[in-house]
């Protein structure tokens, strides 16, 4: 089982930019799509973006579009989550998952890392 940890997580003011990260434990990774998503107190966990396997192919919330860049680095086992024009808005727990099934639901979690935007 790979096993995900998120980092780079913190505390921005808006407009800000942040980097996270998303280390996998396991070299298998790189055959697995990968997903960034989100949860705000008090609401829904939602979809942040994904990417494939090779990382030619990446998906977007309407909501990061144009501000946020997912990558990953298959050699370093990691993703990443570059987020630009940073808002207040976009304070949640960030997390990375792997292994999408048919249905788009993804099998394996991190922990998560903090996001925090002041305005």
């Amino acid at each position: 089982q790979v096993q995900l940890v998120e980092s780079g997580g913190g505390l921005v003011q808006a407009g800000g930019s942040l980097r996270l990260s998303c280390a996998a434990s396991r070299r298998t990774f790189s055959s697995y799509p990968m997903g960034w998503f989100r949860q705000a107190p008090g609401k829904r966990r939602e979809f942040v973006a994904a990417l494939s396997t090779s990382g030619g192919t990446t998906e977007y919330a309407d909501s990061v579009k144009g501000r946020f860049t997912m990558s990953r680095d298959n050699a370093k086992n990691t993703v990443y989550l570059q987020m630009n024009s940073l808002k207040p808005e976009d304070t949640a727990v960030y997390y990375c998952a792997a292994a999408p099934n048919a249905l788009g639901e993804y099998g394996i979690w991190g922990q998560g890392t903090q996001v925090t935007v002041s305005s």
